[in-house]
């Protein structure tokens, strides 16, 4: 039910107007359309179901619902540049919402809080967190302890990245009646996401799409793409 409803929501509105560019990095994937720019985070090579994109060389010029409909596809690259379109259409320039940092702000709480993927400086801005990560390094917690950990926290930080590994609607099923946040640049401002049981969305609007298309062909990150463009949080109304 809520994978139907989360495809539903990042579907909402998405025009048939041709992508502009269409780029598939090491980190990250984005797609120019003619109102914004979209990113989502890349799968690991080696992840099942990922092979080569049949359509690789013709993706600029599909429309962008074209594009977005791969949400259903069992290649994870092309499930990415679904959500990218999608983010192409969602978090346009002219978006207005809260500027800042969700990690920092979510620091500043100092409420119980559970964070899933761990976060460059996590330890820095949210040094209270249990931090919930598919690979675990020291300090984290396997996901086999996510609806423990999630049951006593009453903040849930949920990387973006959830959405194309499939796993957020899982998540957002044991977060029920919590406060969840989708944090990172591959976040979609779509409010339909609210109904979803999602309470804020803190994500990347790109203001510079060609500095952002250079960041990810030469393998960058984060840090990178923020200089192309700038923070936008939208929070569920009250």
């Amino acid at each position: 039910m809520i994978l139907a409803q989360l495809r539903a929501a990042l579907m909402e509105g998405v025009p048939a107007v041709p992508a502009a560019r269409v780029v598939v990095g090491v980190n990250w994937v984005l797609v120019e359309g003619p109102d914004g720019t979209g990113l989502s985070h890349a799968p690991v090579r080696s992840a099942p179901g990922c092979r080569p994109i049949p359509q690789a060389g013709r993706l600029a010029g599909t429309s962008l619902r074209d594009l977005a409909a791969g949400m259903d596809s069992d290649n994870p690259f092309e499930v990415a540049i679904a959500i990218a379109a999608a983010n192409a259409h969602h978090n346009r320039p002219d978006l207005e919402g809260e500027p800042g940092n969700a990690l920092e702000d979510a620091g500043r709480e100092g409420c119980p809080t559970v964070v899933i993927g761990r976060f460059p400086g996590l330890d820095r801005t949210i040094p209270h967190a249990k931090v919930v990560e598919r690979r675990p390094g020291p300090g984290d917690y396997s996901e086999a302890e996510a609806g423990r950990l999630i049951a006593e926290a009453e903040l849930v930080l949920v990387t973006a990245s959830t959405l194309g590994n499939g796993s957020l609607a899982g998540l957002l099923d044991l977060a029920a009646g919590k406060r969840v946040v989708l944090v990172g640049p591959g976040t979609p401002l779509a409010p339909g996401l609210f109904d979803c049981g999602i309470a804020r969305l803190a994500g990347l609007v790109i203001a510079d799409p060609d500095h952002a298309a250079r960041v990810i062909m030469e393998g960058g990150a984060v840090r990178g793409l923020r200089q192309a463009g700038r923070n936008v949080t939208l929070a569920r109304p009250a």
